[in-house]
């Protein structure tokens, strides 16, 4: 039987990971069904999750730590043999700040994303109004929604929780993980579990005390094993991707070219390519030269509208369908500084900075503080987080301007008078998908279409999830699809 050839576009997380699940099936059963290419436009591959280390500073400049709720990516690092390297975060229960009126307010204990499940620290906190607190508590009493359909994300907040725990809790804790506007957000596609648990349990609070009830009884990982809510790497999330790298022996990697185009044949696919050693190349003096890869199934998994631009000659439908995900830009700016120019404690993991404040940063994170080796010992790693998308132009401030907003925040937030002795920059152009309500529905559509076209397949971040954890389950769906379709 000839061997079939899978074309992989991107090397991220979820690139990667289809790689690995269909190397790891023919390792599994001693065959070699497919002959696998992966081709990344940068470098390197690994996508957004670049590591940095400089003059004893560890630099996360993409994702810092995957959540452990979702187990596919720590089941995947110990697959690699990575599990000896899993770090929790420093302190199981982190504080997180919150920056509201002029100061740091601590978030109330005992509130998980935004549930509160514990009464007295929301009672006792000084973050909301004694109205807020109470339009918190009687979550409890509120019925379940009894119309379908999806619903905004801060629609749903302030039905459940009131527009205080909007405004002062899930607007900054969302803006920290998606960049999102939760009045567009998507409730359905970006917090599903929240949507069960109003249909479960007709409340949060009710149902996030089971969910807790029901962990306490199944949780706990190997012997010795701590598992925090947040887990990384101890040398950072590269390792994750170098791993995987070595892992993928059997695929031909094919880095810093750029894929033009797909074209579909009779018999196969035709992945073109600009520039390149070729297999067939057409040029003339005045135009660049085409690469085409003969492939019998491709995997895209690139951001949307990238894709977009690789179907849009193939499929101008498929093309125009993928265009409705929208992106935002982000950027981290990450600052070092001498531990004796903090005046502040830092006894917690970091802050948040809710929109209405109407400040420059989204949050930050005491990263020094929640990992560990990230920082000298006599000194603080600190990471900001710029744009979104409700501030996505300050992300293209030069290096320069950007720098001295951030410390300008940092000093009015923090009281940070000295000079940084680190800074780096990384940022983020349209690298953030935005699951806008009504995102369920674009995305069965989308893949009812490219189920049209046998072999094609999409996956990564702009479909079913948006972190590491997420990317890695869809590398393995398309590479078990990959596999029904070869076999």
């Amino acid at each position: 039987m000839n061997r079939q050839r899978v074309v992989i576009i991107g090397g991220g997380i979820a690139g990667l990971s289809t790689a690995y699940y269909l190397c790891e099936h023919m390792r599994l059963k001693g065959d070699a069904p497919v002959e696998i290419t992966l081709i990344e436009k940068r470098e390197r591959p690994g996508g957004n999750i670049i590591t940095e280390k400089k003059d004893g500073f560890l630099i996360e400049g993409g994702p810092d730590c995957f959540l452990s709720e979702k187990p596919w990516a720590m089941e995947l690092c110990k697959r690699l043999g990575l599990g000896e390297r899993l770090m929790p975060t420093a302190k199981p229960r982190g504080k997180t700040y919150v920056f509201s009126g002029g100061r740091l307010h601590l978030l109330p204990e005992g509130v998980i994303l935004m549930v509160p499940t514990r009464m007295l620290p929301l009672v006792t906190s000084s973050l909301l109004t004694f109205r807020g607190k109470m339009r918190m508590a009687l979550e409890f009493f509120i019925p379940r929604r009894k119309e379908g359909g999806d619903e905004t994300l801060a629609d749903f907040v302030r039905r459940r929780l009131g527009r205080e725990a909007l405004e002062k809790i899930a607007e900054p804790l969302v803006a920290g993980v998606h960049a999102g506007d939760p009045e567009t957000m998507s409730i359905r596609a970006s917090f599903p579990r929240f949507v069960e648990l109003e249909r479960d349990h007709g409340s949060l609070i009710r149902g996030m005390l089971a969910r807790i009830k029901t962990m306490r009884k199944t949780s706990g990982g190997g012997a010795g094993e701590k598992v925090t809510m947040f887990m990384t790497l101890r040398g950072g999330l590269v390792e994750l991707v170098d791993a995987l790298v070595g892992s993928l022996k059997d695929v031909s990697f094919r880095t810093g070219e750029t894929v033009s185009r797909i074209v579909k044949k009779d018999d196969c696919y035709e992945v073109v390519m600009e520039g390149g050693a070729a297999n067939q190349t057409t040029s003339t003096a005045n135009q660049p030269s085409f690469t085409a890869i003969k492939a019998d199934s491709v995997v895209i998994a690139t951001p949307a509208y990238i894709t977009a631009g690789f179907l849009k000659d193939m499929d101008p439908g498929l093309s125009q369908q993928l265009l409705k995900i929208p992106y935002v830009s982000t950027a981290t700016v990450s600052l070092g500084y001498k531990k004796k120019d903090i005046k502040k404690t830092l006894d917690g993991f970091g802050f948040i900075v809710p929109k209405v404040e109407n400040r420059k940063i989204m949050a930050a994170t005491w990263s020094s503080v929640k990992w560990e080796g990230r920082a000298p010992e006599d000194s603080v790693l600190i990471r900001c987080f710029v744009g979104g998308a409700t501030n996505e132009g300050l992300v293209f401030l030069n290096d320069r301007e950007l720098t001295d907003m951030v410390k300008n925040e940092l000093r009015d937030i923090m009281g940070i008078e000295a000079e940084p002795i680190l800074v780096r920059i990384f940022r983020w152009k349209k690298a953030m998908p935005q699951y806008t309500v009504g995102h369920e529905e674009r995305v069965a559509s989308i893949m009812e279409t490219a189920a049209k076209h046998p072999g094609l397949y999409l996956t990564g971040s702009a479909y079913r999830g948006i972190g590491i954890s997420d990317c890695v389950r869809e590398g393995e769906v398309a590479a078990r699809k990959i596999l029904r379709f070869h076999a």
